[in-house]
């Protein structure tokens, strides 16, 4: 049976992932250790707990490919104008604001996407909160399932 306390301790489980602005990896020490204190309770708690960890690993993921994706480009970026054979600091690196070289563009695509990532997460996860807070299950978008 549904009550009200499944459905706070639901949402307080997607919640608990803005903990990581206040405590490194929060956003997988609150889900986790709410999840497993409660997962017993309530197929409910379970499903939401499962949910919230799922698509924190996820976003962990695509965060880790999408810098992999990203440094290079700022590195060759960076280093554009720098002969590593002949190593000179103050005339060999020069910054020429004048011509941005298409690699800055596609690093600024993919920081661009990385920012609008982190909004939509920040959405899903109080949509989510919302959703448990009315006692229905949520789903979020482009989830792997880590957990079953």
């Amino acid at each position: 049976m549904l009550n009200n306390h499944h459905k706070n301790i639901a949402t307080f489980i997607h919640l608990s992932t803005f903990s990581r602005f206040l405590i490194p990896f929060g956003n997988f020490i609150g889900p986790i250790i709410l999840w497993i204190a409660n997962k017993e309770k309530s197929e409910f708690v379970d499903t939401h707990g499962k949910q919230a960890i799922n698509f924190q690993m996820s976003i962990l993921l695509y965060a880790l490919v999408l810098g992999m994706i990203s440094v290079p480009f700022f590195l060759f970026n960076v280093f554009d104008g720098f002969n590593f054979i002949d190593i000179d600091l103050f005339d060999g690196v020069h910054i020429n604001v004048s011509e941005p070289s298409p690699l800055l563009y596609i690093g600024g695509g993919l920081g661009f996407i990385a920012v609008l990532g982190f909004i939509l997460e920040l959405v899903c996860i109080v949509t989510a909160s919302l959703k448990a807070r009315d006692g229905e299950i949520y789903h979020y978008p482009l989830t792997i399932n880590f957990l079953k």
